[in-house]
């Protein structure tokens, strides 16, 4: 069996779930080098993933690792220029969402894939991964609910972790750019269509360090369809019991919802606090199969010569909708998107 050779960039709390499926989980893949500018992550590489090609600057990854692939998981505003040095320099090329910072940026990463058409480049929208959302979809496209008009999607994470996004919030990009792209990316995959306007508003009770740097530690935005369908999102930082993404399809002839309990397990508790069901922690806990199985669809797309079904466009209209939802934040109005 052929074994892609992939140099990774970023070695985050995302960047080591990447590199550990990468390194131990995928049999058609090997982990030949790593590339960051925090040195504890370079150790964790060698000591961890058994790396020991490591770089601190990504143009030199690419010029002397023995790679033939990169899996970007760096910063979200190094992408774009990640991606077209890559390309450029005759890699396959993962990059986790966002595209961009800016649909300026995302242009940049659409040319360089247009001019590599020979090479494979996939996004990582990886809830599309998730076996309940691909069930999801499958049962849409068999018209088990008829025809779809409203997608209602809620993203909260926990308010453990609440220091941390208070941490970030002033390069963020706001709560929506930071928290909404793959509920924006799940409408846009379910309805079949794209987003005309949206309305936006959010508010802070809790942590006002938010406000501080202009942002909110809760939003939501509702959205019109090119089809006349809706959408509706809800975000937020401070969910007390772990972390939560519920998901409801609803059609003409039925509906379908995703994680109404962000259920740990199947296993219930019975005790002095009643019939208890344990949540999710994390994202790297709920989707941890999703990472994976996105990670092999892109290295098998490497081995076949194809493209993945999440594609750099998807990207720019992601990045897109996200900035015209952040208008509408910031503005109080509805916001034309196109």
């Amino acid at each position: 069996m052929k074994k892609i050779k992939v140099g990774i960039a970023g070695l985050g709390r995302l960047g080591k779930v990447h590199a550990n499926n990468i390194a131990y989980k995928i049999p058609n893949a090997e982990l030949t080098a790593a590339c960051s500018i925090v040195p504890a992550e370079l150790e964790y590489a060698k000591a961890n993933l058994g790396v020991t090609d490591v770089y601190t600057d990504f143009r030199e990854m690419l010029q002397k690792a023995d790679i033939d692939a990169v899996a970007i998981v760096t910063t979200s505003s190094e992408h774009c220029w990640q991606i077209e040095a890559a390309l450029d320099a005759g890699k396959h090329v993962f990059s986790d969402k966002p595209l961009g910072v800016d649909v300026e940026q995302c242009k940049i990463a659409e040319k360089a894939v247009e001019r590599h058409p020979d090479l494979t480049f996939m996004l990582g929208f990886m809830r599309r991964y998730d076996k309940s959302y691909a069930y999801a979809k499958k049962k849409i496209e068999e018209g088990a609910i008829g025809t779809p008009y409203m997608v209602k999607a809620t993203g909260i994470d926990p308010e453990a972790h609440v220091d941390g996004a208070i941490k970030f919030a002033a390069t963020s990009g706001g709560i929506f750019l930071d928290m909404a792209i793959h509920d924006i990316d799940l409408m846009r995959w379910f309805l079949g269509c794209e987003a005309t306007e949206v309305y936006a508003q959010g508010c802070t009770f809790k942590h006002p360090e938010f406000q501080k740097v202009g942002d909110d530690e809760t939003a939501v935005a509702c959205y019109k369809f090119e089809n006349g369908a809706l959408g509706f999102v809800h975000v937020g930082r401070t969910a007390p019991h772990g972390y939560h993404v519920e998901t409801e399809i609803i059609g003409t002839e039925g509906s379908i919802r995703i994680s109404a309990v962000p259920e740990k397990n199947q296993a219930m508790i019975y005790n002095a606090n009643g019939a208890v069901t344990e949540c999710v922690g994390s994202f790297p806990e709920r989707f941890d199969e999703a990472y994976l199985l996105e990670m092999q669809e892109f290295i098998d797309c490497v081995c076949e010569g194809k493209q993945p079904g999440v594609n750099v466009y998807d990207g720019t209209k992601s990045t897109a909708i996200g900035y015209a939802t952040t208008e509408a934040w910031k503005t109080g109005k509805i916001v034309k998107i196109g």
